[in-house]
């Protein structure tokens, strides 16, 4: 499956603009960025992730709503 048909594992209908690299769970590995903000205010952020657009989305949610950014990473490759 191409990453532009691709649906949010959570919801099922957004488009993904990140991947979890060490889920918990394999069948939650892409989130939309309404369930990756929702995660991130809950207080469950995904750790070590990839973002999907080319751009940092998810980097800049982390910014705006999580205090605790520099216990995350980025993966670069």
């Amino acid at each position: 499956m191409g990453a532009h048909s691709r649906k949010c594992d959570w919801c099922g209908a957004g488009t993904p603009i990140v991947r979890d690299l060490q889920p918990i769970n394999a069948s939650y590995q892409y989130w939309c960025v309404e369930c990756a903000r929702a995660l991130i205010i809950k207080g469950d952020p995904i750790e070590v992730y990839r973002e999907l657009e080319g751009e940092p989305i998810y980097g800049r949610l982390l910014d705006e709503h999580c205090a605790l950014k520099r216990f995350y990473s980025f993966a670069s490759v």
